[in-house]
């Protein structure tokens, strides 16, 4: 066959014309992104010279180059044995403009400041350090990059589909003349994770083949794009509702708005959907929907499982502060584990860009007089406390408004700790709540609306609040009991040592003011003798002991205080432990090693996924009303108490990525598992069977029940594995979410990577009834 011969070296027309051809290419796909004659986007298809930093001694140039495709970048290592890499724009997090990551702080001058910038990945903690030749051209770069990343966070499921089809295929395209050999489909269908044998990839390589070149070209390879991606359950759907000329009216999609969906829609509501999503003129006219529109329609944001009214801020933030599920952070420093992992002022971004609104600083004494943060007694490295202030204070509010609490676990002498304050105090400025709001002693925590831009800080007290509104203080320093969480490490029911006594310094004791850190006795003890503002630190063991035998007390505790639980000193792993129980007893500050993706972390993204993602969940009712009597466990009767039966029907999925993208023969043999977390009697887990060989399109049209009795606390959780029946099986993607959150119907379900950043093409489509029971 053609397709086996060796191509021919192309002559010098034929690559004038082969790059002609990539120019009009890489334009058509500016032009599909509506960045068409941006500057700077012509600027990066040109590429440029950068100097990559990974050390003071380590420097090198390297020509970095916007691809054709608008969405891989490529560079060159200028070695003898030419090395190319790329990286696609999916893949980048975020792009900080200056000397903003720790090595370009580390390892440039201030001098280079405006000419610097990193670009931070989604799913890897190496950041890419560059320097350009001049400010302008580095401002170049960054606007550029942000363009397109922008952009391919606002395409739909169909853009991102097409952008990533469109991508494979290039790749499979070898020699780059922008058609497909029989051999380069076979290549093609293995990219996009679906397994064929010969004699079917040949039949359908012949029907789109219309001209019987042995390639396709143009309009076929347009043809072969929409064989692949025809979706035949959204056809039976959409026949089943288009009632008028084999089309939707107005009328046809309000019924399935209602009766499907479950929305409270009005005619008005479908007309403006047809208005939005319809693709045909004619049809718009007629105010009526095609199937190539509601196909358009199903793959929006209004067809997701999470409910868009949930996305932006939309509960009430004028609660005091402890009746919120507050976004937490333990032994924020470290990127790894807690024996010899790094620390770095990194790891404080990342939480903080993930929402995260209660950041963990373990402080000791450093060289030079400078306190340090670093995991005490272990082989962590170590980073200065003032480096961390800085950081906290420029990246605190970039994702969020509402309040960051700084959890300071001291170990400092008495001079260390007056330069913490000092840092603390000139670095953070009037964002530093160092005195009650009002100036007036309160009684009860102020809101996260009215603290928004604060920043707090939680450790020790010398003395009552009221002294903070004196302007007589009368004591210089005084005595403490030591809080150190990496000693608590489970030693069964041994009796423990005495805790040890530190000198606790005036100026570091005055900037805590509603976050006081006092040792716990008991509910009875803290109702009677604790104020408000006066907070203890659990470790996971003692929590989840007081979750199960004390919930009543414990959530009325959290009624009119705040509690921190913390992993246990003996996950040196950073592992994490369940964090739904302690969020059922009305715990707010549930911290968890944000460094480490698992089940744990996908539960805590999911929890705080609605709500602007600004790290504030308002808790239930009968969470915050002194009149309740709820207990998770025994669930009397109350207004927690609704029944409900969730069905999850697992239908398709959509373009799952390749697990072992090395091995080009590699395709996934896929398995939903559906999840409920929440109070016990609600905790199930169901799973579909496997599809064979196809990542691509596998549909099992699988139906899950499972019966709620707490919907306000249930969390739900999609997980899609590579099935092995001979090792364990291999994660693909998942998503988590609130039920409360979820909306019914068919609805498209995103996927999540391991560290929780999006699988941009990926997803899975489901339909979802939560019912009354009876």
């Amino acid at each position: 066959m053609s397709c086996l011969h060796k191509r021919p070296k192309r002559t010098k027309p034929e690559e004038q014309a082969l790059r002609e051809q990539q120019r009009r290419v890489a334009q058509e796909n500016v032009r599909r992104l509506g960045l068409e004659g941006d500057p700077d986007i012509q600027f990066l298809l040109g590429g440029g010279e950068l100097v990559k930093v990974r050390s003071k001694s380590w420097k090198k140039n390297r020509f970095f180059k916007l691809q054709d495709d608008c969405k891989t970048f490529w560079y060159d290592s200028h070695k003898k044995i030419r090395r190319q890499e790329t990286f696609s724009i999916d893949d980048i997090d975020s792009v900080r403009s200056g000397r903003q990551s720790e090595g370009l702080n580390n390892y440039t001058p201030d001098t280079v400041e405006d000419q610097c910038f990193s670009i931070i990945f989604k799913d890897s903690t190496k950041n890419l350090d560059l320097m350009a030749s001049t400010g302008e051209e580095a401002k170049q770069w960054v606007n550029g990059l942000d363009k397109l990343i922008s952009n391919m966070q606002n395409l739909n499921r169909q853009q991102n589909s097409e952008h990533w089809i469109i991508s494979c295929m290039r790749k499979a395209d070898k020699n780059g003349d922008n058609m497909m050999t029989l051999k380069e489909t076979k290549h093609f269908l293995r990219q996009v994770n679906i397994q064929v044998d010969d004699t079917y990839a040949a039949e359908i390589f012949k029907k789109c083949d219309e001209s019987n070149s042995g390639t396709l070209e143009g309009p076929e390879i347009k043809l072969f794009y929409d064989l692949l991606t025809h979706r035949e359950e959204i056809d039976v759907i959409y026949g089943k509702y288009a009632q008028t000329e084999g089309q939707m009216s107005a009328g046809d999609l309000l019924a399935f708005l209602l009766k499907e969906q479950r929305e409270q829609a009005s005619t008005v509501d479908a007309l403006k959907l047809i208005e939005k999503y319809e693709v045909d003129q004619t049809a718009k006219q007629k105010k009526r929907m095609t199937k190539d529109g509601f196909l358009i329609y199903m793959q929006q944001e209004e067809s997701s499982i999470f409910n868009p009214a949930h996305k932006p801020v939309y509960q009430d933030m004028r609660q005091p502060l402890n009746h919120y599920y507050i976004s937490s952070s333990h032994n924020t420093y470290l990127m790894a584990d807690q024996l010899k992992g790094p620390s770095s002022t990194e790891a404080y971004i990342k939480a903080l860009m993930k929402g995260c609104r209660c950041v963990e600083l373990d402080c000791w004494d450093g060289a030079n007089g400078e306190p340090v943060i670093y995991h005490g007694y272990t082989l962590t490295s170590k980073v200065l406390f003032k480096d961390v202030i800085k950081v906290i204070k420029e990246f605190a509010f970039k994702t969020s408004d509402y309040p960051v609490i700084l959890s300071l676990e001291n170990h400092c002498t008495v001079d260390q700790q007056q330069l913490m304050a000092h840092h603390l105090i000139s670095i953070l400025g009037n964002a530093l709540v160092t005195k009650p709001l009002g100036n007036i002693m309160p009684t009860s925590f102020p809101s996260p609306e009215e603290l928004k831009g604060k920043i707090l800080v939680k450790g020790k007290r010398l003395k009552k609040l009221t002294a903070s509104l004196s302007s007589n203080s009368g004591v210089e320093e005084g005595t403490v009991s030591e809080e150190d969480e990496a000693a608590d490490c489970e030693n069964g029911q041994k009796a423990k040592p005495k805790k040890s006594k530190i000198k606790l310094a005036e100026e570091l004791s005055n900037i805590v003011v509603y976050c006081k850190s006092v040792h716990f006795n008991s509910f009875e003890h803290a109702k009677e003798m604790q104020a408000f503002y006066e907070m203890s630190s659990f470790k996971e063991s003692k929590a989840l002991s007081l979750a199960e035998t004390s919930a009543t007390a414990f959530i009325h505790h959290n009624m009119d205080k705040l509690s921190r639980i913390y992993p246990a000193g003996s996950r040196t792993d950073s592992s994490n432990y369940n964090p739904v129980p302690l969020w059922n007893a009305g715990c707010q500050i549930v911290a968890l090693n944000f460094q480490t993706p698992s089940k744990e972390m996908h539960l805590n993204q999911g929890r705080f996924l609605p709500n602007g993602a600004s790290g504030y969940i308002l808790k239930p009712e009968f969470q915050r009303s002194l009149s309740s009597q709820f207990n998770p466990s025994t669930l009397s009767e109350g207004p927690w108490l609704q029944k409900k039966t969730l069905n999850v029907m697992v239908i398709s999925a959509q373009q799952l990525p390749k697990i072992n993208k090395d091995k080009q023969s590699s395709i996934v043999d896929p398995l939903v598992r559906v999840e409920v977390y929440g109070v016990p009697a609600d905790n199930a887990i169901m799973e579909t069977h496997h599809i064979d060989n196809n990542g691509f399109n596998p549909v099992w049209n699988h139906n899950l029940q499972f019966q709620i009795h707490v919907p306000e606390l249930a969390m739900l959780r999609f997980v899609v594995e590579d099935y092995d029946a001979g090792s364990q099986n291999d994660h693909i993607g998942h998503y988590c979410l609130p039920l409360s959150s979820a909306q019914n119907g068919y609805r498209h379900v995103p996927l999540l990577t391991k560290r929780g950043a999006a699988i941009t093409s990926a997803g899975l489509f489901v339909h979802l009834m939560l019912i009354d029971a009876d």
